[in-house]
C-alpha cells in the first residue's frame, strides 16, 4: 500500500462524480460543500483567535490587575486551555443530541452555543467592579466555546475526502484547513486596527469588546450556509451512503479507542507548533521585546496569509509524495525549526519576523494534512465519530496547554524550553506514523 493511502477509504472516481450527478436545485455541488466547509471553519477558528489575542492585550489588565503582566498572561491561557479540555465532551453530547434529534438540530445548537458564549464575553465587566466573579464568569463561557465546538462538526471534510479521486485527496483534505489561517487573518487584523486607532484606555474599556460582537455575527452566517447543506437530503443520503453517522464515544472507545489515540498522536508536531506560531509568540514579544503589538499582529497577518498558500501547497505535495511522507518530513522540518527557536526569537525584531514567517509557512505545510491523518484505521460504521474524537484529543493534547506551557517554562527556564515543547511534538508524530506503518503491513 502507497504511504498516500493512509489518509481516507478512497472509492474512486465514480464517488467524485456522485457528488455532482443528478444534480437538482436542492442538490449540492463539491464546490458548495467546501465553501461550507471553509466557512464554518474559518467562522470556529475566528472565535478562538479572537479569545487568544485578548488573552494577551485585554485579560492580564483587565481580569488580573492584582498580579504581574507575566502571570497575568498565565493566568489567561489557563482560562484558554478550558475550551480544548471540554471539546471532547462537547463531542460526546453533540453525538447524542445528533442521534436522537438530527444533523441540523445538532449543529444549530452548537453554533447557538458558540455565538452566545462568544457575545457574553463582549459584555464581561472587569475585576475592579465585579471582582472574581468576572474570572469565573469568563472561564464558563470559555468552557461553553468548548462544548460548542464539538458539536459543530459536520463531516463535510470528511464527505470531501472520501470523494475524492485517488490522484486528489490531499488536496481535498486541505481545504477544511484553510479555515485556521483565514480565521486568524480576520481575528488580527480586527485587534490590529482597533489596538492602533484607540487609547489604550479607550482600547481597554470598550475597544476589545468589538471582535467578539463580530464573531457573533460571524457565526450566524456560517450557521446558514452550513445548514444549508446539512439539511438537504441529497447531503444526508450522501453521508449515509458512506456510513458517516454518528455513535456512542464510549462505544467508539471500547471497540477502536487504539485507533482514536494513534489519530491523535499522528498530528501531534502540526497541533504543537499551532499555538507556538500564532498565541504564544505575542505574548513573549508583549512581554520581553518591547515591540509595538499592532506591529507584530502585521507580521502575523502576513505569516498567516503565507499559511494560507502553504496549506494550498500541502495538498500539490501530499498528493506527489502522499500525506503520511509529507507529515512526516514537516514534523522533521519542525523539529529542526525549534532548534533554531532560541536564537530566532531572542535574535530582535529581525529574528521575530523570521520565527513568525517561518514558522507560519511550515504551519500551513503540516496543518494543511493534519486532519484525518489516520482515519482510514476505523472501521466504517465508528468513522465519523472517530474522526471527530482524535481531532478533539490532538487539540487537547498537542496545543491547548501550549501557550500557557511555552511562555511559563521559556520565562523561567529560557527558550530552549520551546525548543523542547516542540521536539516532543515531533517525536510523538513520527512515532505515531511508524506504529501507523507497521499496522498497515500486519493487516
Amino acid at each position: 500500500m502507497s504511504s498516500a493511502s493512509i489518509a481516507y477509504p478512497v472509492y474512486g472516481h465514480e464517488d467524485a462524480a456522485s457528488l455532482s450527478r443528478a444534480h437538482t436545485d436542492e442538490d449540492v455541488t463539491p464546490g458548495e460543500i467546501a465553501v461550507g466547509v471553509v466557512i464554518g471553519r474559518a467562522s470556529e477558528y475566528f472565535d478562538f483567535f479572537v479569545f487568544g489575542i485578548a488573552c494577551v492585550l485585554v485579560f492580564p489588565s483587565l481580569l488580573f490587575p492584582f498580579l504581574s503582566h507575566l502571570d497575568g498572561t498565565l493566568a489567561a491561557f489557563a482560562i484558554f486551555a478550558i475550551a480544548f479540555v471540554a471539546r471532547p465532551f462537547g463531542t460526546a453530547i453533540s453525538m447524542a443530541v445528533q442521534r436522537r434529534w438530527g444533523r441540523g438540530t445538532k449543529l444549530t445548537l452548537a453554533l447557538f452555543v458558540l455565538g452566545v458564549c462568544t457575545v457574553g464575553m463582549a459584555f464581561l465587566p472587569g475585576y475592579q467592579s465585579a471582582g472574581t466573579a468576572a474570572i469565573v464568569a469568563l472561564a464558563v463561557l470559555r468552557f461553553g466555546q468548548g462544548l460548542a465546538l464539538g458539536g459543530s462538526w459536520d463531516g463535510l471534510p470528511s464527505l470531501l475526502a472520501m470523494a475524492a479521486p485517488p490522484e486528489r485527496r490531499g488536496w481535498y483534505a486541505m481545504v477544511g484547513q484553510l479555515g485556521a489561517p483565514l480565521g486568524f487573518v480576520l481575528a488580527a487584523s480586527l485587534f490590529a486596527y482597533l489596538y492602533g486607532s484607540l487609547s489604550l484606555a479607550e482600547f481597554l474599556a470598550w475597544g476589545w469588546r468589538y471582535p467578539f460582537c463580530v464573531a457573533f455575527a460571524i457565526n450566524v452566517v456560517a450557521l446558514f450556509a452550513r445548514l444549508r447543506l446539512v439539511v438537504g437530503q441529497s447531503y444526508a443520503e450522501l453521508l449515509e451512503e458512506k456510513e458517516l453517522e454518528p455513535v456512542g464515544v464510549a462505544r467508539l472507545m471500547q471497540d477502536e479507542g487504539g485507533n482514536v489515540v494513534l489519530g491523535a498522536f499522528a498530528a501531534l508536531a502540526s497541533f504543537a507548533l499551532f499555538h507556538v506560531v500564532t498565541v504564544f509568540p505575542l505574548s513573549w514579544m508583549s512581554l520581553y521585546s518591547g515591540r509595538s503589538m499592532t506591529g507584530v499582529l502585521g507580521v502575523q497577518i502576513v505569516g498567516a496569509l503565507l499559511a494560507v498558500a502553504a496549506v494550498a501547497l500541502s495538498g500539490r505535495l501530499a498528493d506527489r509524495v502522499g500525506r503520511r511522507n509529507l507529515l512526516g518530513s514537516m514534523a522533521v522540518l519542525i523539529g529542526l525549526f525549534s532548534l533554531a527557536t532560541p536564537w530566532l526569537l531572542g535574535g530582535g525584531e529581525l529574528g521575530g519576523n523570521v520565527f513568525l514567517l517561518a514558522g507560519f509557512v511550515l504551519l500551513g505545510l503540516s496543518y494543511g494534512q493534519a486532519s484525518g491523518t489516520v482515519t482510514a484505521n476505523f472501521s466504517a460504521r465508528y468513522r465519523y465519530t472517530g474522526a471527530a474524537l482524535s481531532t478533539d484529543l490532538a487539540w487537547l493534547i498537542g496545543a491547548a496547554f501550549a501557550p500557557l506551557v511555552a511562555l511559563g517554562l521559556s520565562a523561567r527556564f529560557g527558550l530552549g524550553a520551546v525548543t523542547l515543547y516542540l521536539l516532543s511534538g515531533v517525536a510523538c508524530t513520527l512515532a505515531a506514523l511508524r506504529i501507523n506503518r507497521v499496522i498497515e503491513q500486519r493487516s
